[in-house]
Order: C-alpha cells, then structure tokens, then sequence
C-alpha cells in the first residue's frame, strides 16, 4: 500500500539567524494519514479516546507562543502528526525498549495494551519511510544548521503526561512532578539543568528524570556530538487542560512564558 501524506510531515517555524535553541514538539498533532487510519484496528470512538490519552495536547501552543514571547526566537519543529502515525522519538531498530509493550516507532498496541494494528513489517517499513526518515532528516538538518550558524545547538523537547499513570509506562511508578525534566548524561549539562529550574520555578514541584527520562537528539549527533546539548521538558497535563484532552487554561501561557524565559537564558546575549 502506498499513499502520499496530505500535509507536510513536519513545520518548521524559523527563529532568530544567531540563535542556536530548537524547540521540539514531537507529540501535540491528533492528524491520521489515510494509510494509518486504514491500518488502525480501533473505531472511531476508541480511537478518539486513545489520542486523547496519547498526544500531548497543546505543546504546539505552548511552544509557539514562547517563540512568539521570546527575545531571541528559537527555532521550532513540530510533527504535523500523531505519534499513531510513527513515534518520531523512538529508535527504529531493537534499542527502543518500548518495543516490549508494542510501542516502538509504529506502535502496535494502545496505551492499555489493546491491539492498535496487526503486525506487518512492509506496512511498518512504508510508514517510516514516508514519515519517520523525512522528519528525522529534517530535524538533523535544522540541528546541523544552528551548529553551522552558531557553533552549538540546544534541543528543547517539548511534552506533556497525564496526571495518572497509564498501563503503558515502563517506569510509571516514580513520582510526577508538575514539571519533569528529562536529561541525557551526555547531552545535558548541569547548567541546561539549573536553567530550567530557574525558568519553571513557581509553576509547581519539578524533579527530573521521573517519570519519563531521556532526551531527543538526532541520532546522527547521539553521543558522538558534545556541541548538541538537549533537555526534556514534560508538564503534568492537569496544571495547564482538562483532562483528557480538554481545552488548555490561562496556565498554558504561563508555561510559555516560562519556555521564553528558558529560551533567552539559552541566547548569545545571555552568554556575553
């Protein structure tokens, strides 16, 4: 089966020509391809109410509006759909544990352990080629630029979780901060660290690495490039929507303006 996605893959939102900061918002799109839809065993009410458990609803708001806030505008990138489509975070080989549960980069069950699709290695294999290779080639190319432009690069990952833990979650145990922040050993500085403490303090507890951890950069700079540094960003969906899946409240802009405050901590002028 072959089908031409109707949107682009992924938007591109263009920041400051000396900034070196890329918010990324991999999970905030509900949008379907016609071929994942058709691929999908769910009708249209469970699959309403898996997406309303599985997209980090509004996180493209957020991180437009704290590009728009920012003195110094970040780069943005943003999937122009579902994580149901392809995981774009996910490694696609036998590294992703979340394989275990059916949730590698094409997930094959839902957040309660349901069949989401059968398996089918050709289908698998026409999805990443049309979604997850163009969207990780974009996001390598928008990271090899800010490195070419301003000798660094910052990936901020932008996502949301839900207050209650779901069948799903391999470590959902931990606590849940109102903010997690998610780091790499080697793609997160101390500082990176101190940076968003700072920025989201007030917003509620923050801790890190619970429940999810980890952060995304471009496999091609995966631990080989210390100039690429990242950070995680995951806000409990019920300090800014209803949940699940609800409207966001007046919260969401003060997230954002926290993720401006970050952003210019981040700039050439805050390194001066």
């Amino acid at each position: 089966m072959s089908e031409k996605a109707v949107e682009p893959v992924y938007r591109v939102l263009a920041g400051a020509t000396t900034s070196s900061v890329v918010l990324h918002v991999p999970h905030g799109s509900r949008a379907l391809s016609a071929a994942a839809r058709q691929s999908i065993l769910l009708d249209d009410d469970a699959l309403a109410a898996e997406l309303d458990h599985m997209t980090d609803a509004h996180t493209g708001l957020i991180a437009s509006r704290a590009a728009a806030f920012a003195t110094h505008a970040p780069w943005l990138l943003e999937n122009s759909y579902s994580r149901l489509v392809v995981d774009p975070e996910r490694f696609p080989d036998a590294r992703e544990e979340m394989s275990a549960v059916g949730m590698g980069a094409v997930y094959t069950r839902t957040s309660h352990g349901q069949r989401l699709r059968l398996d089918d290695e050709a289908r698998d294999q026409e999805l990443l080629a049309r979604h997850y290779r163009p969207y990780a080639d974009a996001m390598t190319d928008l990271v090899d630029a800010r490195l070419a432009a301003t000798g660094r690069a910052v990936v901020i990952d932008v996502h949301s979780y839900p207050s209650r833990a779901l069948p799903y979650e391999l470590h959902g145990d931990g606590p849940r901060p109102s903010i997690c922040l998610g780091t790499d050993e080697f793609h997160t500085p101390p500082e990176l660290v101190r940076a968003a403490r700072d920025a989201f303090a007030g917003l509620g507890d923050i801790d890190q690495d619970t429940p999810f951890a980890g952060c995304y950069v471009p496999l091609k700079h995966y631990r080989q490039q210390p100039a690429v540094t990242a950070l995680m960003i995951e806000i409990r969906r019920d300090i800014y929507m209803s949940e699940p899946g609800g409207p966001p409240t007046e919260n969401a802009d003060r997230l954002a303006t926290a993720l401006a405050d970050l952003v210019d901590t981040l700039s050439p002028a805050a390194h001066r």
